[in-house]
């Protein structure tokens, strides 16, 4: 009995195909052609379909023909039915290929979250079942985050030596920023060198186990020379900028669109260029899997959208 609607209902997904690929066609001809039948066994099978259903879907009038209502009505949600099928055999064949059924992903808090956003739209909208979770941090933070495996991925800025020991997949090169407020002096600049800062505090998103990292790096290898002040995150530097308690260093795309009044964001450069930086997906080789590689995929593609809009 199982082995009869098993066959049954392989029947009723192929005649289903057959009479979406007719209206999609708008021709027989042109349908049996696609499905590679002759126009006769395609006409033959919708017609089944419809003595099975009890009902008729097409009206044909010589070499013409339309949808009754239920015609309609059988196509709309034929395709929905379709889709779904399709879907469900992708992510079969996913979990087939050990697909992790939860990604966790790790971003640096300086860089601004559109893409990752969108990324992670797009991923849960094409893989409902793998859970994605979310965890920020600071270089330093995230490196220790992937090296210990409490994260599978990294969205972070290159500041050590690529090694071997991950995937190093480059994502874009991201242009740096300062964020003064809207009433600040310097906010009437269309851009600023570090040496123009270093009478203006410098405001840095990292936890307190992080701050003397971050200070070093940005003291000694960028070679800002003011005081430093810190958030936890960048939210809460945002509201430290607003209140002009000082300025603060971050990085995004090229083609970046002002959107308040209360903070100005401006080009840091060095010399006459805008200082840059690149930034990476890292994972570990031998914790490579194909929905971290898919994730990773998707988001350098938002990022290459991002450079070019």
């Amino acid at each position: 009995m199982l082995s009869l609607k098993r066959r049954c209902t392989q029947v009723l997904f192929k005649q289903i195909h057959y009479f979406v690929k007719v209206v999609d066609c708008n021709s027989f001809t042109d349908a049996a052609e696609e499905c590679f039948i002759s126009q006769s066994a395609i006409s033959q099978q919708i017609q089944a379909l419809e003595a099975d259903l009890g009902v008729e879907l097409i009206i044909r009038e010589n070499r013409k023909f339309s949808l009754t209502p239920a015609g309609e009505y059988f196509y709309r949600h034929s395709l929905l039915l379709l889709d779904e099928v399709d879907r469900l055999e992708q992510e079969t064949r996913h979990i087939a290929r050990n697909m992790d059924n939860r990604i966790s992903i790790g971003y640096c808090k300086s860089y601004g979250l559109q893409e990752l956003q969108q990324t992670i739209a797009a991923f849960s909208e094409k893989y409902p079942n793998i859970d994605i979770q979310i965890i920020n941090g600071n270089h330093e933070e995230l490196y220790q985050y992937l090296k210990n495996g409490e994260v599978n991925l990294v969205i972070n800025d290159q500041r050590r030596a690529l090694s071997d020991e991950y995937v190093n997949y480059h994502l874009c090169t991201a242009y740096s920023y300062i964020e003064v407020a809207g009433r600040s002096p310097i906010s009437s600049f269309d851009s600023i060198t570090i040496e123009e800062l270093k009478r203006v505090p410098c405001i840095l998103v990292a936890s307190k186990e992080q701050q003397g990292n971050e200070q070093e790096y940005y003291q000694n290898t960028l070679g800002f020379a003011g005081n430093f002040l810190f958030a936890e995150d960048l939210e809460e530097g945002r509201l430290m900028v607003a209140g002009n308690k000082g300025f603060m260093p971050v990085e995004g795309g090229k083609n970046y669109r002002q959107t308040t009044l209360s903070i100005k964001r401006l080009p840091l450069v060095r010399g006459e260029s805008q200082i840059q930086r690149n930034y990476y997906a890292f994972w570990k080789k031998d914790k490579d899997s194909d929905s971290i590689r898919e994730f990773a995929d998707i988001l350098h593609d938002f990022f290459l959208r991002s450079e070019t809009e």
